[in-house]
């Protein structure tokens, strides 16, 4: 795999973060909470991995 793909792949992972974010203003998700609030932990951590090992041109 490219570079180049790679970071297309790391901009449709940040855009995901962005429905995970808006998941979490829905009143009604109940326990689910938990499972989206992980899955922005996880997204972050990859993303700050990304970040590290491929630095930003």
């Amino acid at each position: 795999m490219d570079i180049q793909t790679i970071k297309e792949r790391i901009v449709a992972v940040k855009s995901k973060r962005e429905y995970l974010l808006s998941l979490l203003e829905q009143p009604n998700l109940g326990t689910l909470r938990v499972d989206v609030n992980q899955a922005l932990e996880e997204l972050d951590e990859l993303i700050d991995e990304f970040r590290r090992t491929i630095p930003v041109e």
